[in-house]
């Protein structure tokens, strides 16, 4: 069983290493999941490893990463969210959420984001938080929207070569009281 630094109802938070190689070709290898992610629209076994390695570098320099996450209830491994440096200088994270297709639909990503958007406003006292989706993945847009994130602009984002619409929220704008669901 993994051990869990944040937790939601349904939801446990952990870290990625280098003995998580299965979780993370089931989430990154689907291409149902990363058709938004990457240009091509799904990564090889090599872009998956690249992936899993980034992440744990990330956390090692950073103490953020977009993190495991695992239903309580079974242990299952439903995919990932967290955190990523977007502009330090201004003390802004970056937020994404990839879920395994067969938890879509029932919750699993908004409560996920959530639990990390109160992490990063009250634990490690973020001003605000980015966030941007493929420009043709309309149920991100929707998630963001929910979240309170406010639309700033397109940005070009080079793993798809596509201008990805994206988002900020700042903490003075944040309400976990007032999240829409």
């Amino acid at each position: 069983m993994k051990d869990f630094f944040l937790s939601t109802n349904r939801i446990g938070f952990s870290l990625w290493n280098e003995d998580d190689y299965d979780e993370a070709m089931e989430l990154w290898a689907n291409p149902n999941v990363t058709k938004y992610i990457v240009a091509s629209g799904k990564m090889s076994e090599e872009q998956v490893l690249e992936r899993l390695h980034k992440e744990i570098d990330v956390f090692n320099k950073f103490k953020v990463q977009y993190w495991p996450i695992y239903l309580l209830e079974t242990g299952e491994a439903i995919g990932c969210c967290g955190l990523r440096p977007y502009d330090l200088e201004n003390n802004i994270l970056e937020l994404g959420v990839h879920v395994k297709e067969r938890f879509w639909g029932n919750g699993l990503a908004i409560e996920a984001c959530k639990a990390v958007m109160e992490y990063a406003f009250s634990t490690l006292n973020v001003s605000a938080l980015f966030a941007g989706h493929n420009p043709n993945n309309t149920i991100s847009s929707k998630l963001l929207k929910k979240l309170g994130f406010q639309y700033l602009r397109d940005e070009f984002y080079p793993p798809t070569n596509l201008n990805h619409p994206s988002y900020l929220l700042k903490k003075q704008d944040y309400d976990k009281n007032n999240i829409a669901y």
